[in-house]
């Protein structure tokens, strides 16, 4: 639904603004990502990269190749989940230190080493529960309000709703780096706030660039769970997406705003 929905936006002409290549992962003999490992001598503008691997996600030359990507101006996004999916990110260093995971760089607070969602305790943390998968949580733009978060279709100018998920995962500002957290969320448990995406300010020739604490925000289920979703997820669904038309129109505006800004 995200490839579709992006691929049909239009220029002022009707001119298609992205022509968008949704695709897995896909090893070459040395074990590299075919398009990953050599990124920075295509012709794409932008990664969006989502995080599903609890290891080996990425090998070497992907990591490498992506940073040049980046280096030479290509707009990146990295969304990843709950615990330590999405770990590989860890090893693209940069934008991937904006992400916590439970084995690796975990939430430097450690108060906020602890389990938020108690309702899957298969899962441990980072794992902050902004409400069932189907529902829409309430978000918080951080100000001086950045791009990506405007919404001029609502009546607040801001996106104040996104898909919900009972676990996501944990990102903040690496120490250093020239970045800011863009948008907060807050446990429906336990009342606890966490970001919800840190953005990555271009700069030298560099890509804009997007942490994002969980695909769910994306995903077909949490759009709409008459998509379905894999025999493992055993939490109930809700049907706020669907019932909310201004919930939908924030997340649309997200994925229009973060299309625009990597650019």
């Amino acid at each position: 639904m995200l490839a579709e929905f992006l691929t049909e936006l239009t220029d002022s002409r009707g001119q298609a603004l992205y022509h968008v290549a949704a695709r897995d992962r896909q090893n070459n003999a040395a074990g590299d990502d075919v398009v990953l490992s050599k990124l920075d001598d295509s012709d794409f503008d932008q990664l969006w990269l989502f995080g599903v691997d609890v290891g080996g996600g990425l090998s070497t030359n992907d990591c490498v190749a992506v940073t040049r990507f980046r280096q030479r101006g290509g707009g990146v996004l990295t969304t990843r989940d709950h615990q330590d999916l999405g770990i590989s990110f860890c090893t693209l260093g940069g934008i991937g230190n904006a992400h916590h995971f439970h084995s690796k760089n975990q939430e430097p607070d450690s108060s906020r080493q602890t389990i938020d969602d108690t309702g899957t305790p298969s899962i441990t943390w980072p794992n902050y529960h902004s409400g069932s998968n189907g529902d829409y949580q309430t978000v918080h733009p951080l100000e001086p309000l950045h791009p990506v978060m405007r919404n001029p279709k609502s009546a607040s100018g801001k996106i104040t709703m996104l898909p919900a998920h009972p676990h996501e995962g944990a990102v903040s500002v690496p120490k250093g780096a020239k970045a800011r957290a863009i948008a907060a969320g807050h446990s429906a448990l336990t009342g606890r706030s966490f970001n919800l995406a840190v953005a990555f300010d271009g700069n030298g020739g560099s890509g804009r660039a997007i942490a994002d604490s969980s695909f769910h925000h994306f995903l077909d289920y949490n759009l709409d769970p008459a998509h379905g979703c894999p025999s493992f997820v055993t939490e109930k669904p809700g049907d706020g997406m669907l019932k909310n038309a201004a919930a939908r129109e924030d997340t649309y505006a997200y994925f229009r705003n973060l299309a625009a800004w990597l650019s």
